[in-house]
C-alpha cells in the first residue's frame, strides 16, 4: 500500500531504467513484474503496492527512498535459499513512520499475489490511492483493532477477524486505540480473481 501520488513514480523509474540501459522486458524479466504493469506505472496510471517496488528497486539496484520520497527501508541482504531467516526480510515504513511492513511474498509472485506482516502503532495509518482494476485486499487483523475504508465504506476489524475489500478504490487502513495493532494482508490482483463479485462492507 502507498500514499503517494502515482505520477510522481513513474518518470522516476523509468529515468533509473534508462540509466542502466534496461529495455522494460529486460526489468520485467529481472524483476517479476510484468511489462504491462511496468509500463502502466511508467505512464503514471497505475499505483503500485510497496511489494511491486521493492522488487523493481532491487532489480535496479536502487535504494526504496531513492525512487518514493518520505518512506524509509530497513535492508536485508539477499538469501538464495528458501528459507528466509528474520533478519532478512525486507522490512518498509510507512511515510509518517505509523506502520511498518514486512515484505513476506517472493518476486516471481508479485504481478499477481502479495503478502505483508503489518505492524501499527498507536493511531498509525496507511492509505493508498486505488491499485489496477480488479485487485482485491484480504486483512487479518491480528491484534487490536483497525479501521478499514473502501471508497465509501468503513468498519471496524477487531482481532481474529478478516476483511475482504476493493482496492481498486482508494482504501486505507488505521489502527484504533491507544496500544497499536497488527495484522496480516494479502493483496491479489485482478489476473488472480477475474470476475470478483464485490458486496459493501458493513458499516462501521
Amino acid at each position: 500500500m502507498l500514499s503517494i501520488n502515482p505520477p510522481e513514480i513513474g518518470p522516476r523509474l523509468q529515468a533509473y531504467r534508462k540509466e542502466l540501459n534496461l529495455t522494460l522486458a529486460e526489468l520485467a524479466a529481472m524483476s517479476g513484474v510484468s511489462r504491462s504493469m511496468l509500463s502502466e506505472i511508467e505512464r503514471g496510471n497505475a499505483n503500485p503496492t510497496y511489494g511491486t517496488l521493492w522488487h523493481l528497486t532491487r532489480a535496479l539496484r536502487i535504494d526504496l527512498n531513492s525512487l518514493i520520497g518520505g518512506a524509509t527501508e530497513e535492508r536485508g541482504g539477499g538469501s538464495i535459499i528458501d528459507l528466509q531467516p528474520g533478519n532478512l526480510t525486507p522490512t518498509i515504513r510507512s511515510a509518517d513512520g505509523s506502520c511498518t511492513l514486512q515484505i513476506l511474498s517472493p518476486a516471481n509472485m508479485v504481478s499477481l499475489i502479495e503478502w505483508y506482516l503489518l505492524s501499527f502503532e498507536a493511531e498509525g495509518e496507511l492509505a493508498s490511492d486505488p491499485h489496477g482494476a480488479g485487485t482485491i485486499e484480504h486483512l487479518h487483523c491480528t491484534t487490536g483493532e483497525i479501521i478499514v475504508r473502501s471508497a465509501s465504506n468503513t468498519m471496524i476489524v477487531r482481532a481474529g477477524e478478516t476483511a475482504r475489500y476493493a482496492a481498486d478504490v482508494p482504501h486505507s487502513l488505521k489502527s484504533v486505540g491507544p496500544v497499536g495493532a497488527g495484522a496480516f494482508l494479502v493483496v491479489a490482483s485482478g489476473d488472480v480473481v477475474p470476475g470478483v463479485q464485490r458486496t459493501s462492507i458493513r458499516p462501521k
